[in-house]
């Protein structure tokens, strides 16, 4: 339905007047005109607002055109102003386009009004589009330079996080190795695990950080969100307090997502604490799953979520909402609003870490007094033959007797690998790097498992695996990591069978890895 045209007329005339409104309604413009006749009745009309053209006369009785057009372009610039006289001249009416009217029509020659006000109408929806443009671009420009702001923390909290696994790998099995050498009634039993328990918090606190940056490295299954919800029913409620009621909607047919089930508890988790610290004196906490569309308007309007089909998470609250200063930092990490000590800042930026690493997008939506809503949108999973039955974890790790390369630039990690392989019964090499590693498989050969840190001096992990594949036929890897600087999922289609353990990890986890590769089928060819 076209839009009614609303008009701000300045006219002493009604007979004129009235000829305005009927020119414009023979020709097919739907329009509500407000006529008024004097100075301060004019005034008055800029200042309330509400229409979208301004007509004026140029002679108006102890008014003139020339003072209506400057009062209408100090108040009123965006709107445009076109003259209907029929006094004005060819001299005046240049000097009225050059002071900001954007047309003229004389009253002798009144046909010409149709054609005019179409003119202007096709004018001012170039202008808005473009406007629209501009406004979009500048989003999207934001939206860039904070996500590389975002990157660029990111990539500083990923390599923090790395560095400091290493130490915590070293501080956590090296405690395991003593305790098992000391008799679990000794004195210093009871601080030992207590430094155990101190390293394993701060490996949680690294694996926040990870998330945010994005190099986690995930385990991604085929699962329902729903199942996830349902699972945290009860803990969600014990997280939040009595004084906040949790409801669900799910989705009865919702759509599988591939993600790491985990961590999408740890968003569930998140989101639900933000909530409740929003809702103090209490409220209600909505969760809800639906498989959404996303068409190119709701993209346009949040760029991050790209037109296509999603399984989506929504998340609301009715606590005490943001402004939008605070919509603009939540998700960097440390930023906080809340009391010193009472948070780390960096809930919400795990949210973003995982959702993103998941390939999703989040929206939020907030208001002072109205509440939040976080709306996660999730790729569905793509059709994949059955999952691989997972091997059974032993309750101790069994011992061996194959030879395994052992590459790891951190020594405190080297040394700790080696003694643990080796007590179990293996054959270690040890590397510091990949030309040395190399050197080592060629000068020995017969290396049946290749354990290595995905972070190393010159080439990484994943091109070391490749070359031992290639030249020595090394075709089992066990990647040592808690951060992943690139994807590794294709040496699968190149003829390896690999897996990972996350750092910091205990000597005997790590020995059940290496069992489980050397005891899997023969990676296919």
């Amino acid at each position: 339905m076209q839009k009614i045209l609303k008009i701000l007329h300045l006219e002493d005339d009604l007979n004129d007047a009235e000829l305005v409104g009927s020119m414009l309604r023979a020709g097919g413009i739907r329009c509500e005109i407000n006529l008024v006749r004097r100075r301060e009745d004019f005034i008055s009309a800029l200042a309330a607002g509400g229409f979208d053209l301004i007509f004026s006369d140029y002679s108006i009785p102890s008014f003139g055109g020339r003072e209506a057009l400057l009062l209408a372009r100090e108040k009123r610039p965006e709107i445009p102003f076109l003259y209907i006289s029929g006094t004005i001249g060819e001299e005046r009416a240049v000097e009225a386009l050059q002071n900001g009217a954007t047309d003229y029509i004389l009253k002798s020659n009144i046909k010409r009004l149709v054609p005019a006000v179409s003119r202007v109408l096709a004018e001012l929806d170039q202008r808005r589009a473009r406007r629209e443009a501009e406004d979009a671009l500048a989003k999207a420009e934001e939206q860039l330079r904070q996500s590389q702001k975002l990157e660029a923390i990111g990539r500083l909290a990923g390599g923090v996080a790395h560095d400091f696994n290493n130490i915590l790998t070293a501080i956590m099995s090296y405690a395991s190795f003593l305790k098992r050498s000391i008799d679990p009634g000794a004195p210093g039993m009871a601080d030992l695990e207590e430094i155990i328990k101190a390293a394993e918090r701060a490996a949680a606190l690294t694996r926040q950080l990870l998330a945010f940056s994005r190099k986690q490295v995930l385990e991604p299954k085929v699962l329902g969100l729903n199942t996830v919800i349902n699972d945290m029913g009860k803990m969600l409620q014990r997280l939040i307090g009595e004084n906040i009621s949790l409801e669900t909607g799910l989705a009865p047919d919702l759509l599988e997502v591939r993600v790491d089930p985990g961590q999408m508890q740890q968003v569930a988790m998140n989101l639900a604490v933000n909530a409740r610290d929003a809702m103090p004196d209490g409220g209600v906490l909505v969760i809800e799953t639906a498989n959404a569309e996303v068409d190119a308007a709701y993209s346009r309007r949040h760029p991050q979520v790209k037109p296509g089909r999603y399984v989506l998470l929504t998340v609301r609250d009715t606590g005490e909402g943001m402004d939008a200063k605070t919509l603009e930092n939540i998700f960097e990490p440390f930023f906080t609003t809340k009391e010193p000590g009472k948070g780390t800042g960096l809930g919400l930026s795990m949210v973003y870490g995982i959702v993103k690493q998941s390939g999703g997008s989040i929206v939020v939506e907030s208001a002072p007094g109205r509440g939040s809503v976080f709306r996660i949108y999730l790729p569905p999973a793509v059709p994949l033959e059955a999952e691989q039955t997972a091997l059974a974890a032993a309750a101790s790790p069994s011992a061996g007797a194959e030879m395994v390369l052992l590459v790891e630039d951190e020594e405190s990690i080297r040394r700790m690998a080696g003694r643990a392989l080796a007590q179990a019964g293996y054959e270690v090499m040890v590397a510091r790097e990949a030309g040395e590693a190399l050197s080592q498989a060629g000068n020995d050969g017969g290396v049946d498992l290749l354990v290595t840190d995905l972070v190393l001096p010159g080439k990484d992990g994943v091109e070391l695996a490749r070359e031992l594949a290639s030249k020595y036929g090394v075709n089992r890897v066990l990647f040592m990591s808690g951060y992943s600087p690139r994807p590794f999922g294709d040496l699968e289609a190149a003829g390896l069978r690999f897996a990972f353990i996350e750092k910091p990890f205990f000597p005997d986890a790590l020995l059940r890895k290496v069992r489980e590769l050397l005891d899997a089928p023969p990676p296919r060819a």
